[in-house]
């Protein structure tokens, strides 16, 4: 299995023979699809960007998403405490079964007044923004002193207001981050290091691939149009 810079609606694909990466004995083709973007994603963003350590709190927005249950579990082998966000309630409760510790439903009015009590008041000190858009406003109202952010998805918006006045109060840290963009090299050393230190926790079922549904590739509009529906929980893979 491996990750390709897009093009993957394809019967064959070409990767480089250092990127490819094994896939464990007990998991299906059909899981094993679900892993790659997902999961190398989250976990460059998490241990690579966010620099999280055991004991932290990650803030997970979008967290039914497909990255958002990829780094809900990579977080619960870390050590490192979640809660997550999403605006369907029915996706926080599943979530909850992937270790999810806290859930917020933000179509809820002062949803983000609930992460500071959740939090004593003091924020968190990480967030894994999979949304963008108008989230920035509360994400910095929610990062305690020194905190950091790193943006990967932008469904809700490419721009937002930056009030820089509590960015340097706070003396906060944002990094965008976006894997297809990456020379090969470095992809190749991202899945080199996964490799080593998670194919493991698949094996162990620690870890598991997160798949809604398995569709033909002649349904693939079908596939779509429920992503664009925001009904999918994980990640929705073709099969030829």
């Amino acid at each position: 299995m491996g990750i390709i810079g897009g093009g993957a609606h394809a019967e064959l694909l070409s990767v480089h023979e250092r990127e490819v990466m094994r896939v464990p004995d007990n998991l299906t083709w059909e899981e094993a699809a679900a892993i790659p973007e997902v999961f190398l994603t989250a976990y460059d963003a998490m241990f690579s960007r966010l620099h999280l350590r055991a004991g932290e709190t990650l803030l997970i927005h979008a967290v039914g998403s497909g990255v958002g249950t990829a780094a809900l579990q990579l977080a619960t082998v870390a050590g490192v405490t979640t809660i997550g966000t999403s605006r369907t309630p029915e996706k926080l409760e599943r979530a909850r079964s992937l270790g999810l510790g806290h859930g917020i439903d933000t179509s809820e009015i002062g949803w983000d007044e609930r992460v500071l009590e959740l939090t004593g008041g003091e924020g968190v000190p990480a967030i894994l923004d999979l949304v963008g858009g108008n989230y920035l406003v509360s994400n910095l109202k929610l990062l305690s002193s020194r905190g950091r952010i790193v943006l990967v998805g932008l469904t809700a918006g490419a721009t937002a207001e930056l009030d820089m006045r509590m960015m340097l109060r706070k003396r906060l840290k944002i990094e965008g981050t976006i894997l297809r963009a990456r020379s090969l090299e470095e992809k190749i050393t991202l899945a080199r290091e996964f490799s080593g230190t998670m194919l493991r926790f698949f094996e162990s079922g620690k870890l598991r691939a997160v798949v809604d549904r398995v569709l033909p590739f002649e349904r693939v509009a079908e596939a779509y149009e429920e992503m664009e529906a925001n009904t999918n929980f994980g990640k929705i893979v073709l099969r030829w």
